[in-house]
């Protein structure tokens, strides 16, 4: 095994980062391309089988790993329950009619359905999206490109969406002062998500479709059925502040602040919709949550051996023996890993780790947060432009449209988000 250590630790590290994305491209499960990325990781980079397996149980019986599990969990069981019990459809029949003018409420729905992560949401706000968009100019394409884009507007900054809360775990951050440094990204790209539709929408008031939409005009329906996701925010932030100040639950008081607030929202959908015990069973035995514990597992293993088998030292050390600018290796390394694999805690699970030791290496007064906005906003930038982005394929089917017709819509508003996280990178540094 010595001959390995005479590869550069970088090479090694992209063999690891092959293995996984040929893993993703043959349909494996995403729990197990990590876990076989670690432990293709752990042999390259000289761990003994032992050795290994010891890194394993430590991170599996880490608090952070746990918590992470449990929250991303109850996540998707919120987003499932709101929409068996129909609320989440509820909530986008109350908003319709609230506003009239085309070119905010055909970006709304899609925006609303981003609020809950959800595999393939996209598919859900599309009825919503082609029936606006089927009043203005807009062909095929556009309503694809609409429903994609305006559904991905909060994933740099929403503290439901995995890849944000992994981002913490992963660096140990403060949650909530990543959220506060990413969410100008969100603005950006609300912005900079109209270019491709200029002229295309309309500015003006239009009178209401018919008289249903003039029935409840009054917002306040609308807030009710919204309850159950701002009180997991503004409990869980109240929450975790809380059981902080207690000394609670130690480093992790922000995720147990979370996770109350999603059980009492949970709850709260429940009970007030009635939902039968079979359907709260089926919620909760969905094989999707076994799948989604073992993949935030297996992406934490993958973080361990990478520390544990000094690959993010040795590979830090190649990057800056090298000289390769760190703002490279944040904009480039995070956005060829979402493009490859269209997942956002694919590029965040696998490259992170490593961002994060070269910006300690670099200097002791580099902040960190800086470079993890840029390289979020770069690997998500990646991931929209990805061919395998499961939305992304399911909105072009749906709006009969494809890749080919959608992709031109996208080059300017991805290339101006990343000038964008530069600029906006130079002002936090």
């Amino acid at each position: 095994m010595n001959f390995l250590t005479t590869i550069p630790a970088f090479i090694r590290i992209l063999i690891v980062f092959a293995v996984i994305l040929v893993s993703i491209h043959r349909k494996m499960a995403l729990g197990h391309c990590f876990s076989l990325g670690a432990f293709v990781l752990g042999i390259l980079f000289g761990m003994t089988p032992l050795s290994i397996f010891r890194s394993v149980a430590v991170a599996l019986s880490h608090p952070k790993t746990l918590s992470l599990a449990v929250v991303v969990s109850l996540i998707l069981v919120l987003s499932h329950s709101l929409e068996a019990a129909g609320q989440m459809q509820r909530l986008l029949d109350r908003f319709q009619g609230l506003i009239r003018i085309q070119a905010i409420s055909i970006i709304v729905f899609p925006a609303l359905i981003g609020l809950l992560p959800m595999p393939g949401g996209a598919i859900f706000s599309a009825p919503m999206v082609k029936n606006l968009g089927n009043r203005g100019q807009l062909n095929a394409a556009d309503l694809s490109y609409v429903n994609y884009w305006f559904r991905h507007i909060w994933e740099y900054w929403w503290p439901l969406y995995p890849g944000i809360l992994l981002i913490t775990a992963i660096s140990g951050l403060n949650l909530w002062s990543l959220v506060l440094k990413s969410l100008p990204m969100t603005i950006v790209a609300v912005i900079v998500g109209y270019w491709p539709l200029r002229g295309k929408l309309s500015f003006s008031s239009r009178k209401p479709l018919n008289a249903k939409s003039i029935v409840n005009r009054s917002s306040w329906p609308f807030f009710v059925e919204l309850t159950p996701i701002w009180m997991v925010i503004v409990l869980g932030v109240a929450i975790g502040a809380g059981l902080s100040h207690l000394n609670m639950f130690g480093n992790i008081a922000k995720e147990a602040g979370l996770i109350i607030a999603l059980v009492l929202a949970i709850l709260l959908v429940w009970h007030t919709n009635g939902v039968s015990a079979t359907t709260r069973r089926k919620i909760l035995l969905n094989r999707k949550l076994g799948s989604l514990v073992y993949m935030v597992a297996s992406i934490l293993i993958f973080k361990g051996i990478l520390e544990d088998s000094q690959a993010v030292v040795a590979v830090s050390t190649d990057l800056l023996r090298w000289g390769i600018p760190l703002v490279v290796v944040a904009v480039a390394l995070p956005m060829l890993v979402g493009i490859v694999s269209g997942i956002t805690i694919a590029f965040v699970g696998t490259t992170f780790p490593i961002l994060i030791s070269l910006i300690q290496a670099s200097s002791a007064n580099t902040a960190v947060l800086p470079y993890l906005v840029l390289g979020l906003v770069s690997g998500f930038v990646g991931v929209l432009f990805s061919p395998l982005h499961v939305c992304l394929l399911l909105s072009n089917e749906y709006f009969e449209t494809s890749l080919e017709q959608v992709y031109p819509r996208l080059v300017v508003p991805c290339l101006v988000m990343v000038v964008a996280a530069l600029i906006y990178f130079r002002m936090l540094t």
